[in-house]
């Protein structure tokens, strides 16, 4: 194994990951803001789950969008 191209696909993989989550999150907090689903300045769950299955790995993680 190449340790070096091993760890720039992760973080190529990542960084995809992150970028399109954070549009995705943030079309869905402006278009509930829009139809009054949201009102702006509530703390909202998030999960995320990262799978290989390969590896059989299953990790979840969780965390909270504050939009205010």
């Amino acid at each position: 194994m190449n340790d070096e191209a091993f760890n720039m696909s992760i973080r190529k993989f990542l960084k995809t990951v992150g970028v399109n989550s954070q549009l995705a999150i943030e079309k869905a907090v402006r278009k509930a803001i829009e139809d009054g689903t949201l009102k702006g300045n509530e703390s909202l769950p998030a999960h995320m789950t990262l799978s290989v299955g390969k590896l059989d790995l299953n990790v979840k993680f969780d965390g909270e969008l504050r939009l205010e």
